[in-house]
């Protein structure tokens, strides 16, 4: 039987991640735990290479982007008829309209773009693929978005109570009319 201890060495082990940990300032170390620091690297590293597997798959076994896919599958979440030839008349629809901004759709620019820019930082919380808000001008726009983000907090809490009521009366509205079409009733 062969020797498999150095296969996964690409991979650091425990131990070097306690080095690693350990390797860090007084200050870092007390604002966070061990667990919290491993749990916050891979949690970065999800973020950063999941919306790239999902590009990659979309790319390899499909004619899809993330715009196109998207748009296909809300579309195909509109069927109101429930009477099939209808269906696949909407089914044909939904595909041609998500296909213009596929791979090679008409619009494939603006749905890789939308893919890049909108959906994939939407999945990273507003940062592109190297964690930054801003892109070049990082540096600038960065602490701009984080102290805005500490304000808006506190301004949620107040909105919350004033839109609850709102959107209870709009979901109210809404299941009323989309009856009337033969939508489902909540």
């Amino acid at each position: 039987m062969a020797d498999t201890s150095d296969q996964g060495s690409q991979y650091p082990s425990e131990d070097q991640k306690k080095a690693i940990y350990e390797g860090l300032s007084d200050d870092q170390k007390k604002k966070q735990t061990y667990a919290e620091w491993v749990k916050d690297a891979y949690n970065n590293q999800y973020d950063h290479w999941m919306p790239w597997i999902e590009d990659k798959y979309l790319a390899w076994f499909g004619t899809d982007n993330k715009a196109s896919y998207t748009t296909k599958d809300t579309l195909n979440k509109t069927k109101v008829t429930g009477i099939s030839q209808v269906d696949k008349l909407q089914d044909g629809v939904n595909n041609l309209v998500g296909d213009q901004v596929g791979k090679d759709g008409l619009l494939a620019p603006v749905g890789n773009m939308v893919s890049k820019e909108g959906i994939n930082r939407a999945e990273r919380g507003g940062k592109d693929e190297h964690g930054t808000y801003g892109g070049a001008v990082a540096s600038y726009t960065d602490p701009v978005v984080k102290n805005a983000q500490g304000a808006g907090e506190g301004l949620a809490g107040g909105a919350q109570s004033a839109g609850g009521a709102v959107t209870d009366g709009a979901k109210g509205a809404g299941s009323y009319i989309g009856g009337m079409f033969g939508g489902k009733k909540e």
